[in-house]
């Protein structure tokens, strides 16, 4: 068997995988019909959306299988950043002590994924939003700017997400 076939069922495998954990999870059920309902209807979208889910030039067991427990601590800090900045974004509105800037910053993430999460935990965070993606560069809102210098920027709005993704992902 060829590598690039083996590699396309190992792809199709944790597609279903991924795709019945959150099946069991929205269903909240473990009712014979329900999970046969659901490995069917996720074995077909498996079947034909792989190549969506994990790209062809991303299939290296380091970025199909992260380092979980890593990836759970990076969870509960985003939450405690969620938290803490909601506050500070609420005091900041309800004052009228914003200075909204966008802001170019460059990540030294190479895989997509790595760069998607990095993107959508910028953007959960509230008073910054990924407003796009270019390469290794996120454009992002944020709405009181500190410092016009990018650099400085690009470490206060990244804090530390980069770093731990970075240890998940590589």
């Amino acid at each position: 068997m060829k590598v690039q076939t083996k590699w396309k069922i190992i792809r199709i495998i944790y597609t279903f995988f991924v795709l019945m954990l959150l099946w069991m999870m929205f269903t909240f059920s473990l009712n014979f019909f329900s999970l046969l309902l659901g490995g069917i209807v996720c074995c077909m979208v498996a079947f034909f959306t792989y190549d969506l889910f994990i790209e062809e030039h991303e299939v290296h067991i380091k970025d199909l299988f992260p380092r979980l427990e890593l990836f759970l601590l990076f969870l509960f800090t985003l939450l405690v950043k969620i938290y803490l900045a909601s506050f500070d974004t609420a005091w900041r509105v309800i004052t009228g002590r914003i200075d909204p800037r966008i802001i170019r910053i460059r990540t030294r993430l190479k895989s997509d994924l790595a760069q998607t999460i990095l993107a959508n935990a910028i953007t959960l965070t509230p008073g910054t939003l990924t407003i796009d993606t270019e390469e290794d560069y996120l454009y992002v809102h944020w709405l009181r700017s500190k410092t016009t210098h990018t650099q400085y920027a690009a470490d206060l709005i990244k804090g530390h997400f980069e770093i731990w993704l970075r240890r998940i992902f590589y």
